[in-house]
């Protein structure tokens, strides 16, 4: 009875030992670098570095959404060549045209030829007629192109093309997410281009804070003053702000954000929206949608999207900032 005992004892022992031995080995890792032609920032815990596999699932993700890769998946669709559309772009295309849906179009992943026409920074503005903006709409909407359910793709008219810049970066936090935790993994923060998805809590022990800028008219994006710090568990992030593009034209502030539907900038009323949901893929594509929206139809459409928050910096009639924000939203303040 007594060697039983001991044996189940050190039996038990062995078993602790090597418990926290598995614990004393995980280590918060980061890796910084470039995708999409912007940064990212991916932090975790874990007991090895896994930046080879997260270089190799983004790097797939950009040979399948990257409008800019000479043989990507999406390029080849805008080319109108033969392609097999993978899961990334699948995934991306069908919730982006969900969202364009609930939104009555005004997320639009057709819209970059309006975009283009316009110029960056505006600097077509002046050659800008309706005739041209009339013109481009004929193969600007997201009903001009569907995807069936075996994966072939379908235009109305062959000029239609799409960019999912505004819904991929969000995607690419979830696909990443979706890495870590395929290795078992309960803590990290995965930030691409701004965006981020986060679970579990931070090297503190705290769950991941995240800050949002204060509106500042900076055309460089260089100059940062935080308007707030959130406090993120378990959840994803996007804002899309546009007082740092946008031009004045009779008095009035248009945003650097295009409306698919008028083929114009759209006026300023949200000069920042800030949205947190379940997944970072949703968050993104909300986020630039609000922007499009303004606020009060945005805030009739986030009461109709479960789990989804917003926080939204506007413009008083005297110049100041204001704020408006969801009612749950209070939840993720820092106190």
């Amino acid at each position: 009875m007594q060697k039983h005992s001991y044996y189940l004892i050190l039996f038990t022992a062995l078993l602790l030992s090597c418990t926290s031995g598995s614990k004393r080995d995980y280590h918060y890792y980061q890796e910084l670098g470039e995708i999409f032609t912007t940064g990212y920032n991916i932090k975790y815990a874990y007991n090895r570095s896994l930046k080879e596999e997260i270089l190799s699932e983004l790097h797939e993700f950009d040979m399948s959404l990257n409008p800019f890769k000479e043989n990507s998946i999406i390029t080849k669709i805008n080319r109108n060549e033969p392609v097999e559309p993978d899961s990334f772009f699948l995934k991306v295309f069908r919730r982006a045209e969900e969202i364009s849906r609930t939104t009555s179009g005004k997320f639009d992943i057709t819209v970059s030829p309006l975009i283009n026409a316009w110029g960056f920074g505006f600097q077509n503005m002046d050659s800008i007629t309706p005739e041209i903006i009339d013109s481009l709409k004929e193969f600007v909407g997201y009903e001009k192109i569907s995807v069936s359910a075996e994966g072939n793709i379908t235009k109305t008219d062959p000029r239609v093309e799409i960019n999912t810049s505004a819904i991929a970066k969000g995607y690419a936090c979830d696909v990443v997410a979706d890495l870590l935790e395929s290795y078992g993994i309960e803590n990290y923060m995965v930030e691409i281009g701004g965006e981020v998805t986060a679970k579990g809590v931070n090297d503190k022990g705290e769950c991941w804070r995240i800050g949002v800028d204060k509106p500042i008219d900076d055309a460089t994006g260089m100059l940062h003053d935080l308007q707030t710090v959130l406090s993120l568990c378990d959840k994803s992030l996007a804002t899309s702000g546009n007082y740092r593009n946008y031009y004045i034209k009779d008095g009035k502030k248009y945003a650097h954000t295009i409306d698919p539907i008028t083929g114009y900038p759209s006026q300023l009323d949200i000069l920042g929206a800030t949205v947190i949901a379940d997944d970072c893929m949703t968050a993104d594509a909300y986020a630039t949608a609000f922007m499009v929206m303004g606020m009060e139809r945005s805030i009739e459409i986030a009461k109709e999207i479960p789990g989804l928050h917003y926080y939204f910096i506007y413009e008083k009639n005297d110049g100041s900032f204001g704020v408006e924000y969801s009612g749950d939203f209070e939840q993720f303040f820092i106190e």
